[in-house]
């Protein structure tokens, strides 16, 4: 292996500033030979970790398997905005699948936000919280829009935390000209992202989880009551299992696989902004109101700006360039700025781009699809899996009931159509 602070990850491009941040992250065994449980889990992210964790300290024989290092996924290299409820706003949920099962989902969101708050301040994982969103307007006709969410989240949701800016307000906190209103969530914020994952692992390995990095699940099947997970190192046998891969589920299952897609996501951070004291003053994250959203937040006085995607697997040879260019259109005083790291990584996306839980054979469930939103969504529904298992909580129904339809296309097109109907999408955030 390489020195692990220069460690490459083989599924995610670039050398991120956490993991410059945090030294050299601990590390753990790869399976070597075959075990029984009665719970295995498939990805070692917020989702697996979470589920071993629980499981773990409540007395379950867990064994969790990691392709790659703790890390290396989008867990570890994402852009840390905690956010707010479930991916689309809540009215517009609310017209699709009614108040009720809107209010619920955005209740599991708020107690997910509070459950990986409480969960780093309970076992000491510095996690560097800051709070504060700005959700911003890419095109003025938005602006009624932006307001009614703000009062709706107070009126119908119990959530008082969003207020409107109007231009002026936004111009003022974001230090730009580029957007026309905005909204300003104080009931929400930003996190270092692998401090939080490296932290997790250590967690539940001391709750008793068996938890193996660099062991890939080649294989996956239910016979006799009893689920058996192929590995190049063993094989596991267990009494059910979580499949919790999100972006990175390959050919593995099927039928995750039709409905969970990866897109490309990169994020560059620069040198610290110690001479642009007006670039977000109050240091909240930003999202953008594009379809691709902009995604960008001053942390520890770096600007640390997220929102190429790409539809294909492919990584572009200059990450830089692509994020120096979105930083000048917002901040044309940082159109050179120095990006000292640059980064990226799979994100797992739904046609609807709501999660995805579905038992896809007997006694195996699937997490994932995330959509962009999955910092505190993931962390809960690892939990609310175990809570599942255990008999505790039945709050992964609400998910588990949500219509999440296949990509089109079957294996060959679905990919080729993802780009197709992206770009699209992509197209019109421009007019």
């Amino acid at each position: 292996m390489a020195p692990q602070e220069m460690w490459q990850s083989p599924i995610s491009p670039g050398l991120s500033w956490y993991q410059a941040t945090v030294g050299e992250r601990p590390t753990y065994a790869a399976l070597d030979g075959s075990r029984t449980c009665d719970v295995a889990i498939i990805g070692g992210g917020y989702t697996g970790l979470q589920a071993a964790y629980h499981l773990a300290k409540s007395g379950v024989s867990v064994v969790l398997i990691e392709a790659c290092r703790f890390g290396d996924g989008a867990s570890g290299r994402n852009g840390g905005q905690l956010g707010t409820g479930q991916r689309w706003w809540p009215e517009e949920l609310e017209e699709k699948i009614g108040y009720q099962r809107s209010k619920a989902l955005f209740d599991v969101a708020e107690a997910a936000k509070r459950h990986l708050l409480d969960f780093a301040s309970e076992h000491q994982i510095e996690i560097d919280f800051v709070p504060g969103q700005l959700n911003v307007a890419h095109k003025a006709s938005y602006e009624r829009d932006y307001r009614e969410n703000a009062e709706i989240a107070a009126q119908r949701y119990d959530y008082p935390h969003i207020r409107f800016m109007d231009k002026k307000e936004t111009e003022e906190r974001l230090g730009s000209k580029r957007f026309h209103c905005g909204a300003r969530d104080l009931g929400t914020g930003h996190i270092h992202p692998l401090k939080l994952l490296i932290g997790l692992a250590r967690v539940a390995a001391n709750a008793g989880a068996d938890i193996f990095e660099m062991t890939k699940a080649t294989a996956i099947r239910q016979s006799g009551g009893k689920v058996t997970i192929e590995t190049e190192r063993g094989t596991i046998t267990a009494d059910r299992a979580l499949i919790a891969c999100n972006g990175h589920i390959g050919n593995l299952e099927p039928v995750t696989a039709s409905h969970v897609m990866p897109i490309r996501s990169f994020i560059g951070a620069t040198v610290p902004l110690d001479g642009y004291p007006d670039v977000l003053p109050g240091g909240e994250a930003v999202a953008d109101s594009r379809f691709v959203v902009r995604y960008f937040r001053k942390f520890e006085g770096r600007l640390l700006f997220g929102g190429r995607e790409a539809y294909t697997a492919d990584n572009p040879r200059d990450i830089s360039q692509h994020i120096r260019r979105q930083i000048g259109e917002i901040y044309p005083d940082l159109k050179d700025i120095e990006i000292t790291h640059a980064w990226g990584g799979s994100v797992g996306i739904t046609m609807p781009r709501q999660l995805f839980v579905r038992e896809v054979m007997p006694g195996v469930t699937s997490i994932g699809g995330y959509s962009g939103h999955g910092v505190m969504l993931s962390n809960y529904c690892g939990k609310l899996y175990a809570e599942t298992v255990l008999g505790k909580s039945g709050d992964l129904d609400l998910f588990r009931s949500l219509d999440i339809p296949a990509f089109p296309g079957g294996a060959r097109m679905r990919a080729p159509l993802l780009f197709l109907a992206l770009s699209w999408f992509a197209l019109r955030d421009k007019f």
